[in-house]
């Protein structure tokens, strides 16, 4: 100690004279440089009582000093780091804190083994700048604890940090905070035992970017958690696992681009809560917005849920995606939810408010039981897109008591009301179903899967829509109504399309297939009624009994062969060529139907434009004419009931 007091009563008694000299002072904090320069009498050095000193605005308990030197550089020292920077280097089980000059005077930092804790101090912008704190190096036993009241940027510059009793990263700042993955590091943040609700976690808004990658565990609770909203750009984040959610957060969640890949959670992969009561509905660039929110703009996203009724994207509010590339799959199956007093299951992308699709890839995989690749309490919207959908589970049901089982027969499903049963659907919406665009490929292989179903209206007036399912294609519970698009469904197990309500089609170009027996391509409730009034259609299986056809002439053939490829004309124009499914059990009958009058062609082989998972063609060559003959409706099927429930 007499050491060190006497070393910086040399450097007091010669500043004026070397202004080339550092003080430099080393506590279990790190190392602060001071220029001898700086240390005038206006800013002098001072002791207080032999116990303490004060050295420019900061003052230091001697006994806490571990060294103290004065050199001719600054070498290592705090005037070496970038402005606005502090810099924290892990080495095994110690840590280092250099604050650059400028903003040393607002960073408290405590060090305990490779454990920092930080204070920071400034209500405003230093210099111009907020504070960034650079991490880099290693250790399997440390953290970093970040505390204040204005934003910062925690900057990830290759390094590996575990902490085995608390989170790596917490952030109690509530202000906006930058955590951003250098460009070419990579990063790993692991967390252990304790209370913490995530491995990083900030109680402010989080902003996740960056042209580096980071690697993320959270062993207790989630991956990553904000109190407040969490942005994704650029950066390349791996979720490896998670007790809970990969990534949970509150008001709203968007993701502009970079790559995000989850996977070994326990919970949901991505889930999103609105923060107060009362949501403040979308605002200009989400300023202040409270919403629940989800919102899909670009990057790419790979989401794997294994738990029981797990989603792989779930928002409180709504989900708005308008680009990107996603591939979600869940393989969970379902549970009685002792609350809602229903049965759950899995879903690749649930919104519990509307959901609106307006561009974007997805590729969404359910396996397990009542699983369902969209899955929405509010409205659905798809304008644009690609979205692929293929769901397998069989039908899940609950009994009185609670206890789950799986239905592989769908006549089964009769037995359980709506909320003791969850079918694997590809597409489910409470609310009305609206398709303008876009294009959908669904297949659904279990019992009670459904394509698409809406417990409202369904409306299409654009788009292309391809349904392979076990049950109907296209289920409404009230009015279904086909302006436009292009729509081909193969159901093995039930109707085509079927409304719950009137069918009205005015146009479009539709080719359907449903089971054998009494189901029907195009099925209306007994107490509703298929109104045709144009379109270009094919029907395997008829229509409703007592349709209404008019504005054009139906017709039909004596018999078809599966697997095989025919075209439609309008007079002689092609609407489009096609190719017949072989199911094991399909309708008897082909319908068709034109505004003009219409024929039918075999053998045909098909060009120009795909659609329809590669089973309908805008242009054709070839083939042999068909032979047709009038068709009425009045020996068509039967009304059908229309689903099988939720």
């Amino acid at each position: 100690m007499n050491k060190i007091l006497s070393l910086l009563a040399v450097l007091m008694l010669t500043t004026a004279a070397a202004e080339a000299q550092y003080l430099n002072i080393t506590t279990s904090s790190g190392t602060k440089t001071y220029s001898a320069a700086d240390l005038t009498y206006v800013s002098p050095v001072t002791f207080s009582s032999g116990t303490s000193m004060t050295v420019g605005t900061d003052t230091y308990t001697i006994s806490d000093i571990t060294s103290a030197s004065v050199t001719t550089t600054d070498s290592g020292s705090s005037s070496d780091v970038e402005s606005n920077t502090v810099n924290i280097v892990y080495n095994g089980s110690s840590a280092t804190v250099t604050a650059a000059d400028n903003v040393a005077g607002y960073v408290t930092a405590t060090v305990s083994g490779a454990h920092v804790t930080i204070d920071q101090s400034n209500t405003d912008a230093v210099d111009g700048s907020e504070i960034t704190y650079v991490l880099s190096g290693s250790t399997t036993d440390g953290s970093l604890t970040l505390s204040g009241s204005y934003k910062c940027t925690v900057s990830l510059a290759g390094v590996t940090l575990t902490n085995p009793s608390g989170a790596a990263i917490n952030i109690t700042n509530s202000k906006r905070i930058q955590l951003s993955a250098k460009k070419e590091t990579t990063n790993t943040l692991t967390d252990g035992s304790g209370s913490q609700k995530a491995c990083i976690y900030s109680k402010g808004q989080l902003q996740l970017q960056g042209n580096g990658t980071l690697n993320v565990a959270g062993n207790l609770k989630h991956a990553i958690k904000s109190a407040s909203y969490i942005e994704i750009k650029n950066l390349t984040l791996n979720i490896t696992s998670a007790a809970g959610d990969g990534i949970n957060c509150e008001e709203y969640l968007l993701m502009k681009s970079g790559t995000v890949t989850i996977s070994g959670v326990s919970d949901d992969g991505i889930q999103c809560d609105l923060g107060g009561t009362t949501s403040t509905g979308e605002t200009t660039d989400h300023e202040d917005e409270d919403t629940g929110n989800i919102y899909l703009e670009g990057g790419t996203l790979n989401v794997t849920v294994t738990a029981t009724a797990a989603k792989a994207v779930k928002s409180e509010g709504d989900m708005k995606i308008s680009g990107g590339s996603m591939t979600c799959k869940t393989t969970g199956g379902g549970t009685w939810d002792t609350e809602d007093l229903k049965t759950k299951a899995a879903a690749c992308l649930s919104a519990d408010g509307a959901m609106t699709i307006s561009g974007g890839t997805l590729n969404l995989t359910s396996t397990g039981a009542g699983g369902k690749g969209i899955s929405v309490d509010g409205a659905l919207t798809i304008s644009d897109g690609t979205i692929t959908i293929n769901t397998s589970g069989n039908a899940v049901v609950a009994s009185s008591s609670g206890s789950i089982s799986t239905v592989n027969n769908s006549q089964t499903l009769d037995r359980y009301s709506t909320n003791y049963k969850s079918l694997p659907k590809g597409i489910k919406a409470d609310g009305a179903i609206s398709i303008s665009g876009g294009t959908m490929n669904i297949t659904t292989s279990g019992a009670g899967g459904e394509g698409i179903e809406s417990k409202s209206t369904l409306t299409m007036t654009g788009g292309y829509v391809y349904a392979s399912t076990a049950d109907d294609g296209i289920n409404s519970s009230s009015t279904m109504t086909i302006s436009g698009g292009y729509i081909m469904v193969s159901s093995s197990g039930n109707d085509g399309l079927d409304a719950n309500g009137n069918m009205n089609i005015s146009g479009g170009n539709i080719f359907v297939v449903c089971a054998g027996g009494a189901e029907v391509g195009l099925d209306a409730a007994e107490q509703y009624k298929l109104n045709i009034t144009g379109g270009n259609i094919v029907a395997i299986g008829g229509f409703e009994k007592g349709a209404s056809v008019s504005n054009g002439t139906a017709k039909q053939a004596s018999s078809y062969s599966k697997g095989a490829w025919y075209a439609l004309y309008n007079g002689s124009n092609l609407a489009f060529a096609f190719k017949v499914p072989s199911n094991s059990s399909m309708g008897s009958t082909l319908v068709v139907y034109t505004t003009g009058t219409p024929s039918l062609k075999t053998g045909v082989t098909g060009s120009g434009s795909s659609f329809w998972n590669g089973n309908g063609y805008t242009a054709c060559s070839g083939g042999s004419t068909v032979s047709l003959s009038n068709y009425s409706s009045s020996s068509g099927g039967g009304g059908g009931g229309g689903g099988w429930g939720r």
